[in-house]
């Protein structure tokens, strides 16, 4: 039985070792010539101007949590949409009642100023 998982075996053991020697031939035969303007940090094109633990607003973390679920409904419209025809009338009544939620939603979080951004 052990040696059904001989050619698995084989494999990650290639994996490995390729990925090992790509790395240490990278290492060894890329080029090294760090200048100050290479170890600078990079933030937007700009110096950074501020402490890295800044306290951000929560309505960055609001707007990127709202974009997320308005954006996976459409994860849920691709396979509805595609066996549309063999699961009937049913189906589109709950997905006009997923939907309808989901205006709801955007509607409450809208009138709140969720999206409003000063």
């Amino acid at each position: 039985m052990l040696a059904e998982y001989w050619p698995i075996l084989l494999f990650l053991f290639t994996a490995a070792l390729l990925g090992l020697v790509l790395l240490a031939v990278g290492s060894l035969l890329g080029p090294r010539r760090p200048d100050a303007q290479k170890k600078s940090a990079y933030e937007c094109g700009f110096e950074a101007f501020e402490d890295a633990r800044m306290k951000f607003d929560v309505r960055y973390y609001l707007i990127a949590i709202l974009f997320i679920i308005f954006d996976l409904e459409i994860a849920f419209l691709f396979p509805w949409a595609v066996v549309f025809k063999e699961i009937g009338i049913i189906a589109l009544i709950e997905m006009g009642l997923f939907l309808g939620l989901l205006v709801v939603g955007f509607v409450y979080v809208w009138k709140k100023g969720a999206l409003e951004w000063e």
